[in-house]
C-alpha cells in the first residue's frame, strides 16, 4: 500500500519488469507506489546499472532504524541503594544486596539480567553471580520472559516463608553435625563441650521455628513461657521488617493466640520487653 516500506517480493518483481523493459510509471503502477518511490530505489541500490533485489533488501535492512530498548523505570531515587547498604550490614554480600533491593523495589517484583545490569551500571557477570547466590538462598526465582528466550528474576510473595524454612533447615544441619562432632571429640573434651552446646541450641532453634524435632532439656532458659517471646523476637529480627500477628503464625506454625500471648507485654519479662524495643 502507497506509504508502506517496500518489501523483498516487491524488490524482486522491480528486479523482473526492469530486465523486461518497463518503465518506473509502470512498475510503480502495477505495484500501487508513487513514481518517486520507484526511480528513488532504483537510484540507490544500482549496482553497474543493474538492480538487483538481493542487495537492495540488505540495504534497506541496515538503513531501517533499530528499535531502542524500552528505559527501564527507575524506583525513587537513592532508596534501592540505601535500602541495599542495610541489607549489607545484615551479611549479604554487597552487589547481592544491590540486586535484591532492585527487584524488590520494581513495579513487578521482577527485572531480566539486561535491565539489573542497565539500572544498576554493572557487568552482566556481576549480575550472573549476584543471582546465583540469591537463588541459592530462596531469595528469589526465574521465569520465563513472555516472547523472549531470556529469563526473568523474580521476587515472590511467600520469599520471607520461602527464606525462613530454608533457615530452619540449615539450623538442624548445624544442630546434627554439632552433635556427630561431639561424638568423635568425646563429651568430656572441651571440643566436645561446646559442640554439645552448639547442637543443643541449634536444635533448639530449629524445634522452636518449625515445632519438630528433640528440644535440649527444659531449662528456665528454654520453657515455652520464656522461649516463646525470644522465637518471636527472632522472626522479627531476621525478616528485618515489621510482620502482624497473622504473619508470625504463619512463619512459625503456630496458632495465633500463642503468638498474640507473645506480643503481650504484660506475659514478657523486663529484659524481653526492653529487647522488642530496641529492636
Amino acid at each position: 500500500m502507497p506509504g508502506a516500506r517496500l518489501t523483498y517480493q516487491d524488490r524482486e518483481q522491480i528486479s523482473l519488469w526492469l530486465a523486461a523493459g518497463l518503465g518506473y510509471a509502470e512498475i510503480a503502477r502495477r505495484l500501487g507506489r508513487p513514481t518517486s518511490t520507484i526511480s528513488r530505489e532504483v537510484a540507490r541500490n544500482h549496482d553497474s546499472g543493474a538492480y538487483r533485489a538481493v542487495q537492495a533488501q540488505q540495504a534497506a535492512t541496515r538503513r531501517a532504524p533499530r528499535r531502542r530498548p524500552a528505559p527501564v523505570a527507575s524506583p525513587p531515587a537513592g532508596f534501592a541503594e540505601e535500602f541495599a547498604t542495610l541489607l549489607a550490614g545484615t551479611g549479604l554480600p554487597r552487589m547481592c544486596a544491590r540486586v535484591f533491593a532492585a527487584l524488590l523495589v520494581s513495579d513487578r517484583g521482577s527485572l531480566t539480567a539486561s535491565e539489573l545490569t542497565q539500572q544498576l551500571s554493572v557487568s552482566p557477570a556481576s549480575i550472573s553471580k549476584a543471582v546465583g547466590y540469591l537463588e541459592e538462598m530462596n531469595l528469589l526465582s526465574r521465569t520465563p520472559n513472555p516472547g523472549t528466550r531470556r529469563e526473568r528474576y523474580v521476587v515472590g510473595d511467600d520469599v520471607w516463608q520461602r527464606a525462613w524454612q530454608t533457615d530452619t533447615g540449615a539450623h538442624a544441619s548445624v544442630a546434627d553435625a554439632a552433635r556427630r562432632g561431639a561424638e568423635l571429640f568425646g563429651p568430656a573434651s572441651p571440643a566436645g563441650i561446646r559442640l554439645h552446646k552448639m547442637a543443643q541450641f541449634f536444635g533448639w532453634l530449629a524445634a522452636q521455628m518449625t515445632r519438630t524435632g528433640t528440644p535440649p532439656p527444659p531449662t528456665a532458659a528454654t520453657s515455652e513461657a520464656d522461649g516463646d517471646p525470644r522465637t518471636v523476637l527472632a522472626a522479627l529480627v531476621h525478616a528485618a521488617r515489621p510482620l502482624s500477628a497473622d504473619e508470625l503464625a504463619t512463619a512459625l506454625g503456630w496458632p495465633r493466640e500463642r503468638v498474640a500471648a507473645c506480643l503481650d507485654p504484660t506475659r514478657l519479662t523486663s529484659a524481653q520487653r526492653a529487647a522488642l524495643r530496641r529492636e
